[in-house]
């Protein structure tokens, strides 16, 4: 138990320093440039590592250790994170500098929270725990730390400047280094197949992505993902800052994305309960229509005590999302290509988005925030359809048989 314990504690403390930089980062590019596309086009741009090092990072997963990628490319963030800050202290700050500082950050965040995933079946194992419970309370403690990071962001943003909060970032992830060290696990190894050959490194990389051909269940829950991905994430990347920043308050937008985030710890931990009466398929459905629900009043910008009703709703069903693709794809995926399918899944919530934020930026500046934010929910809300209709969901609803 002491195992999973010590992988959680890393978890939450990374997804703290992480989120902190998911209302920082946009929030400083605005202070900046005054700018929703320039904004944008720093997130997008940041994100292309993300896409391209996705592969690499699954290969190193896989190839040297879990436990190991986790702690290393935790340590490796924490340097890209206070370099914003060492760097503003040289007085050499620019739109250009602020996109390369972004782009050495994305090129090893996503590798740490992809190999705690990896190694959460050996920790839980070892502790007793069934896959279902394990991942609930996994994605409950990532959901916390993503409720408190962007209040940590907005409130030392407001006390100390956008700044500040880099460091507050960069702390939380060294802890999350140091914990994720100190894990003592034996990782579960499969005989390699002809077409796992560590020798071929591109052969070995792009595994990841072949995996979706050959599991629907895994394909139609990625399928999920990245509609929220490039549909739902620009809401709160790039217009909902836009929205707060225009009149002036940093920390209602806290405020209602860690009330979002703190709603969906109760959705991840129901996911063991609903699988106990819902197959796989009806879970997500479940999930994509209400977090539509929660979507579209919203895009009204309604009043705060709405916004944060709304949003409640919104957080408690996107909770089971991730519980769901994890379990998915631990039960599914063969142990050795774990870690490069879940590397795959970093890259899409990292770097799909990088397409929508610079045109939801563009139509921000030009359109003003409702309009593009109505456009955005209706988007959501045909992919919500289109999904659950799609033939894979019978392969998922099977799944629930493993």
């Amino acid at each position: 138990m002491f195992a999973f314990v010590l992988t959680q504690v890393s978890n939450v403390t990374g997804v703290i320093g992480g989120s902190i930089l998911f209302i920082a980062l946009p929030w400083l590019v605005l202070e900046q440039t005054g700018s929703s596309a320039q904004s944008a086009l720093v997130i997008a741009l940041s994100s292309i590592p993300a896409l391209l090092m996705a592969p690499v990072m699954g290969s190193f997963i896989d190839a040297i250790g879990r436990r190991r990628t986790a702690w290393v490319a935790e340590a490796l963030t924490v340097l890209s994170t206070i370099a914003f800050p060492l760097i503003a202290n040289l007085g050499v700050v620019s739109l250009t500098t602020l996109i390369i500082l972004a782009v050495v950050h994305n090129i090893t965040a996503p590798g740490a929270q992809s190999a705690r995933k990896s190694l959460l079946p050996d920790v839980s194992s070892k502790a007793g725990l069934t896959l279902d419970r394990a991942n609930s309370i996994h994605e409950a403690v990532f959901a916390a730390g993503f409720a408190i990071g962007p209040a940590v962001g907005a409130l030392a943003i407001a006390a100390s400047g956008a700044y500040s909060a880099f460091w507050w970032a960069g702390g939380a992830g060294a802890l999350s280094a140091l914990f994720a060290f100190v894990v003592r696990v034996t990782e579960k190894q499969e005989p390699a197949s002809a077409d796992d050959d560590k020798s071929k490194p591109l052969r070995y990389a792009v595994e990841g992505i072949k995996a979706l051909g050959r599991f629907p269940a895994v394909a139609i829950i990625f399928a999920a993902f990245l509609s929220l991905s490039l549909v739902y994430i620009p809401t709160e990347m790039v217009v909902l800052p836009r929205f707060f920043n225009d009149i002036g308050r940093p920390e209602d937008l806290g405020t209602l994305i860690s009330c979002m985030a703190g709603a969906s710890v109760v959705g991840a931990l129901s996911f063991e309960w609903l699988h106990k009466r819902l197959s796989y398929a009806n879970i997500l459905r479940l999930a994509m229509f209400g977090i539509t629900a929660g979507m579209i009043p919203m895009s009204f910008l309604l009043p705060q005590w709405a916004m944060l009703s709304f949003g409640l709703l919104l957080g408690i069903t996107w909770g089971p999302v991730i519980p769901l693709l994890n379990t998915v794809v631990q039960t599914h995926v063969p142990a050795n290509l774990r870690g490069r399918v879940f590397s795959l899944e970093m890259a899409i919530w990292n770097a799909s988005p990088m397409v929508s934020f610079v045109f939801v930026g563009i139509a921000v500046d030009g359109l003003g925030v409702q309009p593009v934010y109505w456009a955005l929910a209706a988007g959501l809300t045909l992919a919500t359809i289109a999904i659950s209709l799609a033939p894979q969901m019978r392969a998922l609803s099977e799944s629930r048989r493993h």
